[in-house]
C-alpha cells in the first residue's frame, strides 16, 4: 500500500458538493445533485456535502446522509448526543421502535416534513472534522487506512500545503483494495 498515495485516489474539492455555512438543507440537497450530474459514472456516487466558510477551500463541516435524515426531525436532538447511537449501548430494536411511539418520531407525512428543508441551516446540524480526519495528499494510502479503520470514518479531507485540495473516500479505497485482491498479480 505504500507505493499508492492519497492524492491518487482522492475527488478533487471542484468536484464535490460544497455549500456555505449558512446555506439551508434545501440548498445542500440540490447542491449534491449538481454534482451528482456532472461526477464521473464509473465511481460510486458522493453521499456528503461540504461546508465552507467564507470561500469553498475554507472547510468547516461535512454532511452525511444520516446528518440530513436527523435534521429533518428535531426530536432526535432532544434524544441523543450528536454521532451517539443507541444500538452501542445495548438497546435493541424493540427499544428503538418504542422511541419512536414515544416521542412521535416521523409522525407527519414526508412531504411534510421536508418542507422544513428551506427553514432548516446547514450549520445547525453539520458534523464538525476532528484533527484524525485531515490527511495529507502525499500520505501513503496504508497511512489512510489507519486513519478510516481507526477513526471509524466514511472520508478523509484531503490537504496539500495546509490547503484543502480533495475529500479521499472509503468507498475509493475499498474499490482500490477490492481490485488488488482480484487482481492476477496478488494470486
Amino acid at each position: 500500500m505504500k507505493t499508492m498515495n492519497v492524492k491518487a485516489l482522492m475527488v478533487p474539492l471542484a468536484e464535490y458538493a460544497t455549500v456555505p455555512k449558512d446555506a439551508t438543507l434545501y440548498d445542500a440537497v440540490v447542491a449534491l445533485e449538481k454534482a451528482l450530474q456532472s461526477f464521473d459514472q464509473k465511481r460510486y456516487p458522493h453521499r456528503a456535502i461540504l461546508v465552507y466558510e467564507d470561500m469553498p477551500e475554507n472547510i468547516v463541516g461535512k454532511i452525511s446522509q444520516l446528518d440530513i435524515l436527523r435534521s429533518l426531525e428535531p426530536k432526535y436532538e432532544q434524544m441523543m448526543e450528536k454521532g451517539s447511537s443507541l444500538a452501542r449501548f445495548g438497546f435493541g430494536r424493540q427499544f428503538q421502535k418504542s422511541l419512536l411511539e414515544q416521542y412521535k418520531l416521523w409522525d407527519k407525512p414526508l412531504n411534510h416534513v421536508c418542507k422544513k428543508a428551506a427553514e432548516i441551516h446547514v450549520k445547525d446540524f453539520m458534523y464538525t472534522p476532528g484533527e484524525g480526519e485531515y490527511v495529507e495528499s502525499k500520505a501513503s494510502l496504508d497511512e489512510a487506512i489507519n486513519q478510516l479503520v481507526m477513526g471509524h470514518h466514511q472520508s478523509l479531507i484531503v490537504t496539500q500545503d495546509k490547503k484543502i485540495v480533495g475529500i479521499l473516500r472509503l468507498t475509493d479505497v475499498f474499490m482500490a483494495v477490492f481490485d488488488a485482491i482480484v487482481s492476477p498479480e496478488s494470486k
